[in-house]
């Protein structure tokens, strides 16, 4: 059987929708899993061995020059791709009506998506429109399970999931940077799109200088100038504190694998650490702790909902619980 999957961004979105996979290889392990996917977020994909093939789709990057010969080129390529192979199964997780539209464009029979929003959820219901089964799940439902249960709906194991941990599948990369401590670290994943899930400065520079007293090193990582300052602000107040150089994907999934600790805001990265069963510690300012918290292991803490930030010291308990279960050899990597 041939599977295709659609789920383009963001990255936390394609990170949580990896388990798909592990599932359908579950009953079906002889099936062909391919995958649709931002060129961004290709390397992502390529630690899920699991995946046959690779889509990369540019759309943030195509829609800056439409008009231009080269980006025409690379569109022509990409439906080419996408209709070398007849899929019996088409899965569009995310709902959008540019996923929807991929999902029309690709050979196949059973072309199944979302029939509702989630709470939280970017949802367009434009996309029904290019569905041969469209699938409800609960307005609640954690970002893992809603894509588990559209492939669990369409494949015929939807009863079998129940109370099943998540498989990410994910292998660990086979990267080791120059700036990547020999001993043990605490990452801060401070940074964020969206200014309203950070969590205030102030209280990182409490919790650094709590971790700094523990002995441990911090890692600060950014992606944009503005949280590059937000990062030297931290480290000018943390003895121990490293502001890294900026990552690439590949580097920054790799700072959070090895980590000894994770503390870290609603965040692609922050959940990539949880996903590798890191230590780490989940800060929910401004969104649904119920859609996306760690929930598959003790090792993953969740603090705070929307509109309720956690306060430090509450952070700092759960900091000091994850630390001393590790020291004591109960996570081992």
């Amino acid at each position: 059987m041939k599977i295709l999957l659609v789920r383009v961004s963001s990255l936390g979105d394609v990170l949580h929708n990896m388990p798909i996979v592990a599932d359908i290889l579950t009953y079906f392990p002889t099936a062909e899993i391919d995958w649709v996917v931002e060129e961004a977020y290709v390397d992502l994909i390529k630690l899920n061995t699991s995946v046959k093939k690779i889509i990369p789709f540019a759309l943030r990057r195509w829609r800056k020059n439409l008009l231009s010969p080269s980006v025409y080129a690379e569109m022509a390529a990409f439906r080419k791709s996408l209709q070398s192979v007849r899929y019996d199964v088409i899965l569009d997780t995310q709902g959008l009506l540019k996923t929807g539209i991929i999902m029309g464009l690709a050979r196949g029979g059973i072309k199944v998506g979302l029939a509702n929003r989630t709470e939280g959820s970017g949802y367009e219901p434009a996309s029904r429109f290019f569905h041969t089964l469209s699938v409800k799940v609960e307005k609640q439902s954690h970002a893992v399970l809603r894509g588990r249960l559209v492939a669990a709906q369409a494949l015929g194991y939807v009863n079998k999931i129940n109370n099943v941990p998540p498989n990410f599948g994910l292998q660990t990369p086979d990267l080791l940077p120059h700036w990547l401590p020999e001993n043990r670290y605490v990452v801060f994943f401070h940074g964020t799109a969206g200014a309203h899930k950070k969590w205030p400065a102030h209280d990182w520079i409490t919790l650094g200088k709590h971790i700094n007293r523990l002995g441990y090193p911090i890692l600060l990582a950014w992606g944009n100038h503005t949280e590059m300052l937000e990062a030297e602000q931290l480290a000018a107040h943390s003895a121990n504190a490293q502001v890294l150089p900026q990552l690439s994907m590949m580097e920054a999934i790799v700072l959070a694998q090895r980590a000894s600790l994770v503390v870290g805001v609603d965040t692609g990265l922050t959940h990539i650490a949880a996903a590798f069963n890191r230590p780490t510690v989940e800060l929910y300012c401004a969104s649904s702790r119920r859609k996306f918290e760690g929930n598959w292991s003790e090792k993953i803490i969740n603090l705070g909902d929307k509109g309720t930030p956690p306060n430090v010291t509450e952070v700092i308990a759960a900091v000091d619980r994850l630390i001393n279960i590790e020291n004591k050899g109960a996570f081992q990597s």
